[in-house]
């Protein structure tokens, strides 16, 4: 029988065998395994003080920092539940969440007390406040410091209800209509899911002997740095993976994502693989590289791994004359779904931007449930069997609507559509929630902003439907204009229709400073539906033809 893994029981493992092996760090801050493993013993000594239960909630709102993951692994050790929050949440969003989420606990910074201290009384169900010392000001009265926790364990802390592999991960996920849905993993699945695809791949079939086993004929592992942020699955996931084989997490120290300071921490920490969010943080990193490509030593980054935006060719391949000796690794994955489908990059040869070949049990389905044959022109939507979650945190229709049994067989279907080639590849078209319906048409947005980030002009693009008389919904860009570029309505409509279909190209364009993308890469296509929409009813211009 196969083992059951908990991500408590393999960090206690790791820190058990290789105590003095750096685990975290964050510019001067630098935790060995041995004390990340006490530090999170203290958390979770204090959990048990506020009178959790087993599988309670603990709410991180945190910056990327070590005791983010500390935080993670203090939950654990108890049995109770990391939940991710969103520092870029309003109060009400907050509330919302705290409350949906049922949050018994709370570990915040500093920066965040005044908001805390004002959304406090709207979540009573909250029984402790963790302050971590950011700079920012003293301790709340109301609040314990995260320093005195960390320093208060003197051993292994464990609760009387103990741990298993059924023990939930939740993790948050905002989609670009309503409001968050927590997504439901079991630490079992998701920890096999990511050491399938990992650098160090343990037998799962055996207990944490493996663990200790590999680590004692390998030595550590890798250096992981997560650029984005660890409140996002692509960080999180990630960075708990690396950790699992026995790795260091590398935080950077700003809050805002700065290339020069990204590079900087790659060549003095020698790290060797880099986690990013497609093209956000892809084409600034291409510019510093270009602006002084003798400045860094880059020898030790084996790869860069990018997930949950698209990552264009062209940048990909940028990234590689600098650097041709690392992979980059793109993965199309979700919340819901990990591993649909990845795509290498060498200095070989460079993948097209959105084409991946189909992960292991991942297939194309039609509007009928059933496959779609390979090489076919038939658009469909991707669903992945397996190992999946459980579904979302109280909300059974939304659950039902996502997490889908056909022929006996239980997929999650988050509702990517794609078109599967003959070789097995699929093309990735985007989400079926955003897709613009133009006379009849189906136009998928990502596709359209794709073509748009090729051009000169533009350093970022999205693509949105407003309601139309005589089309139903015409497609309209929006369109943020690359360094000192000026880029013309009719000139980007022309560019889009020399490489897609005709009726895919936006019939406007508006052109803004900027797209304002959260720090995970993602947009909110709401809001610029809407103000697409008021733009195109009051600019008093002809779409054009």
């Amino acid at each position: 029988m196969a083992a059951s893994w908990n991500y408590a029981d393999v960090w206690e493992a790791v820190a058990d065998t290789q105590p003095e092996a750096l685990a975290l760090v964050q510019g001067e801050r630098r935790h060995t395994w041995a004390e990340m493993d006490r530090r999170a013993d203290g958390v979770a000594q204090w959990l048990l003080s506020v009178d959790v239960s087993r599988q309670d909630k603990v709410a991180l709102y945190l910056y990327n920092s070590p005791e983010y993951l500390e935080g993670v692994f203090g939950a654990t050790k108890i049995s109770t539940v990391p939940v991710n929050t969103n520092y870029r949440y309003a109060d009400d969003e907050l509330v919302y969440l705290w409350d949906n989420s049922d949050a018994a606990a709370v570990v915040f910074h500093g920066s965040f007390s005044e908001r805390v201290a004002r959304v406090r009384p709207r979540v009573p169900r909250v029984r402790g406040w963790l302050w971590v010392d950011d700079g920012s000001g003293p301790c709340p009265p109301w609040a314990t410091p995260y320093e005195e926790v960390a320093a208060s364990a003197p051993r292994r802390t464990a609760a009387p209800w103990g741990r298993s592999g059924d023990d939930l991960v939740l993790l948050y996920t905002g989609g670009t209509t309503g409001m968050p849905k927590g997504v439901m993993w079991r630490q079992d699945d998701v920890f096999v899911r990511m050491n399938t695809a990992g650098f160090r791949k343990y037998d799962l079939e055996r207990d944490l002997g493996a663990v200790c086993d590999t680590l004692r004929a390998n030595g550590p592992g890798m250096a992981l740095l997560p650029a984005c942020p660890l409140m996002h699955g692509t960080g999180s996931f990630t960075a708990m993976e690396c950790l699992s084989e026995g790795g260091r997490v590398v935080l950077l120290e700003g809050r805002h994502f700065d290339p020069v300071e990204l590079f900087d921490t790659i060549a003095r920490e020698q790290v060797n693989g880099l986690v990013i969010v497609g093209d956000p943080f892809a084409r600034p990193m291409l510019e510093a590289l270009d602006a002084q490509p003798e400045r860094w030593d880059l020898s030790s980054l084996l790869g860069i791994l990018s997930s949950g935006a698209m990552w264009s060719e062209e940048v990909k391949a940028g990234l590689l004359r600098h650097h041709p000796g690392m992979l980059l690794l793109d993965f199309f994955s979700s919340t819901e779904a990990l591993g649909m489908g990845a795509s290498i990059s060498s200095g070989a040869s460079t993948t097209k931007t959105a084409d991946f070949v189909l992960g292991p049990d991942v297939t194309v389905l039609d509007d009928n449930g059933k496959a779609i044959a390979p090489g076919s022109e038939e658009i469909g939507v991707l669903a992945i069997a397996g190992r999946n979650p459980l579904g979302y945190y109280k909300d059974e229709q939304k659950t039902a609507s996502t997490f889908k049994s056909v022929d006996g067989v239980r997929y999650s279907v988050p509702g990517d559509y794609a078109q599967v080639r003959a070789d097995g590849s699929i093309h990735v078209l985007g989400r079926g929630s955003s897709t613009i319906n133009t006379a009849g048409e189906k136009v998928f947005p990502e596709e359209v902003e794709e073509a748009l980030k090729t051009h000169r002009a533009v350093g970022d693009a999205v693509v949105v439907g407003v309601p139309d008389e005589r089309f139903g919904e015409m497609v309209v860009a929006v369109v943020e204009p690359a360094d000192g570029q000026d880029p013309g309505e009719e000139e980007l409509i022309e560019y889009v229709k020399s490489r897609l279909a005709g009726f895919k190209a936006p019939r406007r364009v508006r052109v803004v400073p900027s797209i304002g993308r959260a720090p995970n890469g993602k947009l909110d296509y709401r809001r610029h539906k809407e103000e697409a929409a008021a733009w195109a009813r009051t600019s008093g211009e002809e779409p054009a033809p």
